[in-house]
């Protein structure tokens, strides 16, 4: 039986969050945005996992396309000024301040970004970019 993306990405997410680490889990999220291109959290997830994996030129394109298919997700927005800084783009400015918007707006944006920003240091502890998105949103 062929598992659906739906499925497939529950059980990616539970792997992650279980402690499993890029080398394993991008050709899941891969598999999950080649069979359902329209979930933009499929995508963030993979530019999450690209980041971690030290590939800020990849990680960029997957959180721009996350981005574009889901304006409103702070952790895409997140994750895009993650790679915006590790790839030298400009602008990241005004996604600091839409994610500022929403943090302002839903206490629970920022505890999720806070526990998702404090589990990549976690993994990456001498990450200097998302410590920096870390002191843009404090």
């Amino acid at each position: 039986m062929i598992e659906s993306a739906t499925s497939l990405f529950d059980t990616g997410l539970e792997r992650y969050k279980a402690g499993e680490g890029p080398d394993t889990l991008i050709p899941v999220f891969e598999e999950i945005c080649d069979r359902s291109p329209k979930i933009a959290a499929a995508w963030s997830c993979l530019a999450w996992l690209y980041l971690l994996d030290n590939q800020p030129e990849r990680a960029y394109k997957l959180a721009l396309k996350g981005v574009k298919l889901e304006p409103t997700a702070p952790q895409g927005r997140v994750n895009l000024v993650i790679a915006m800084l590790e790839t030298r783009q400009t602008g990241v400015r005004k996604h600091i301040d839409v994610i500022k918007q929403m943090m302002a707006m839903e206490r629970e944006i920022k505890d999720e970004l806070t526990e998702s920003i404090e589990d990549g240091l976690s993994r990456k502890p001498d990450w200097e970019s998302l410590k920096k998105v870390k002191n843009y949103l404090s």
